[in-house]
């Protein structure tokens, strides 16, 4: 919302009223902080700045070869989500990488395997795609097993790509296994580059040799202009949020199957709804508590966690065929601690029964109280029905979420407040508010100043009448309040 936008008033009073209740505050001992918030020194949340197209390098093998934990090494830090066991990753994930000065994109791929049905097909496709848009390939072998004849069908698929490659022989933790890993040569892909991504050995010659073969430009990376806000499609297992990222990507950009926790490592897509670019993230389904959850889907929970935090805004998918679960009130809790701005989709509303929806009305009512300023969509992820819906309610939720109050409109808006509806008097005292500033947007973050402790509930009154004089739909609102007494003379 801009001030143009908010209610009619006269601008001077506000300036006048803000003059004096700062003046006034001199009388009150003021930390530090409290002068940098007064002075407007604050910082909002989120950098824009344009990204240019880097080169892209893929990284592809059989299951279990240790993938993922070779992506981990090349990052210098624990992204990608890795277990001991085939499988963990299902879908391609891009990240920013670094090496010699060298910026590039690492894309993290599942096992590719052959003649596989059901969800390993759906990875495999995922994996050959990832060839495609790659402009060099870093193949994985594990050294200590060999070349098998799934190693073979892949080194077929690279050739037929005709993309640069650099073959990775993994697992190799002594100079015994070095002389294993030379019987790699007969795949025909040149000299494997013994490696052990578990404990880093041999990493930096593999890398100087995949930069020698990643071209300078990029042919197939995506360049990020300025300003896509990002979204976190967020919600318990199974809900529909892969299949209502494949929708608006109008692709199979993520793998989608009826098995719940399909997707691990988030997933985020450059997309444009209604001529305007979007940054769609898919992530993990939270079930449980982080302390409750093990192996991959513990590292899949924190990454999910990562990529709320990284949001702008979290679009929380529900299913409206069900009643809410204690996971969909955890999800809830999540993004509202987040401090993303929201949007509530009920998924499969296309397929519910009339006879529910005055039930699922009352449900909503009741289960989502603490979320009664959230934007709602109805939506079907299977069908892209009103999916176009998501555009209004996404825009209206970021901009509540980027809205600044001016401080003097504030605090003439507290004033009439206080004025008709004063604080309770408990034990013979009445707190006063003394000012009122805006610290800072994203989320809109209030400071108030008073001579005593204010109630929650007093609080929770303030938020209320904030929203309903200058909207905020869409936006969490913070609210803090800083006690402070009269200087002594």
């Amino acid at each position: 919302m801009t001030n143009s936008e908010f209610p009619e008033h006269d601008d001077n009073l506000d300036v006048e009223r803000e003059r004096a209740l700062r003046a006034g505050l001199e009388d009150y001992e003021l930390a530090d902080e409290d002068i940098s918030l007064l002075s407007g020194e604050f910082e909002d949340g989120f950098d824009n700045a344009p990204q240019e197209a880097l080169p892209v390098l893929a990284i592809i093998g059989r299951p279990n070869v240790g993938k993922s934990t070779l992506v981990n090494r090349i990052l210098g830090r624990r992204e990608a989500v890795v277990e001991d066991k085939p499988g963990v990753t299902r879908d391609r994930v891009s990240y920013p990488a670094e090496w010699a000065g060298r910026d590039f994109t690492l894309v993290d791929t599942g096992g590719w395997e052959a003649d596989v049905l059901g969800i390993d097909a759906r990875v495999a496709e995922q994996a050959e795609l990832a060839i495609q848009l790659a402009d060099a390939i870093l193949f994985v072998v594990d050294a200590t097993v060999g070349a098998t004849a799934t190693d073979e069908q892949v080194v077929r698929l690279i050739r037929k790509s005709k993309k640069p490659v650099v073959l990775c022989a993994n697992k190799v933790d002594s100079q015994r296994q070095e002389l294993e890993a030379s019987e790699l040569w007969g795949l025909g892909l040149g000299e494997p580059y013994p490696v052990s991504a578990l404990h880093g050995r041999g990493t930096g010659d593999l890398l100087e040799a995949a930069m020698k073969i990643l071209p300078e430009k990029s042919e197939h990376g995506v360049a990020r202009p300025t300003g896509p806000r990002r979204i976190a499609l967020v919600g318990r297992p199974n809900v529909g949020k892969s299949s209502l990222l494949n929708k608006v990507a109008r692709e199979q950009r993520v793998v989608v199957d009826e098995f719940a926790g399909t997707t691990r490592d988030p997933v985020d897509e450059l997309i444009e709804l209604k001529g305007r670019q979007w940054i769609f993230v898919d992530t993990a389904g939270i079930r449980r508590r982080v302390h409750q959850t093990k192996g991959a889907d513990f590292y899949a929970s924190l990454r999910t966690r990562a990529a709320i935090e990284k949001s702008e805004v979290a679009v929380v998918l529900l299913d409206a065929s069900t009643t809410l679960t204690e996971q969909d009130q955890r999800v809830v809790s999540q993004v509202i601690d987040s401090g993303r701005a929201v949007v509530i989709a009920f998924n499969k509303w296309d397929l519910m029964d009339e006879d529910r929806r005055p039930f699922l009305e009352r449900e909503i009512e009741k289960d989502l109280k603490q979320m009664t300023w959230a934007p709602r969509v109805n939506v079907s992820a299977r069908t892209g029905w009103h999916v176009e819906k998501l555009v209004p309610a996404l825009e209206r939720a970021l901009e509540s979420w980027d809205t600044r109050i001016p401080t003097g409109r504030l605090n003439s808006f507290l004033g009439e407040l206080v004025a008709a509806n004063p604080h309770p008097v408990r034990s013979g005292k009445q707190p006063r508010i003394l000012f009122a500033t805006q610290a800072s947007t994203r989320p809109p973050r209030f400071v108030i100043f008073a001579t005593g402790f204010i109630e929650a509930g007093y609080r929770r009154f303030i938020e209320r009448r904030l929203r309903e004089e200058f909207g905020f739909e869409g936006s969490p609102i913070e609210l803090s309040v800083r006690v402070r007494e009269k200087r002594r003379r």
